[in-house]
């Protein structure tokens, strides 16, 4: 039988729920410069390759330091947030400044 260290499951949901949070802060202010820009297209891409790569190096280091039981708490905290952040922008609620 397989042993869950629960400990080292709630240190990546903690560092996972945090990474996570600022992903979509940063999915969220890419978007916002794209909308703004000329090109748009580019600062996609600029943004998408940062918060990929961070997210990415967070990962592993969290798998790194603590183990994969880290690194599994890690996976579902961002799957959690993602799914709270499709919640929130598919609920239509207005956003601050758009008309």
């Amino acid at each position: 039988m397989i042993a869950v260290v629960w400990s080292d499951v709630g240190l990546g949901l903690l560092i996972g729920a945090g990474v996570s949070a600022a992903y979509f802060v940063g999915l969220g202010l890419g978007m916002r410069l794209a909308l703004r820009a000329a090109r748009p297209v580019n600062i996609l891409i600029l943004s998408a390759l940062v918060r990929i790569g961070l997210l990415l190096a967070a990962g592993w280091a969290v798998f790194s330091l603590s183990g994969p039981w880290s690194l599994a708490g890690f996976a579902l905290a961002f799957f959690a947030a993602r799914t709270i952040a499709n919640a929130i922008a598919r609920s239509g609620l207005p956003v601050e400044g758009t008309p």
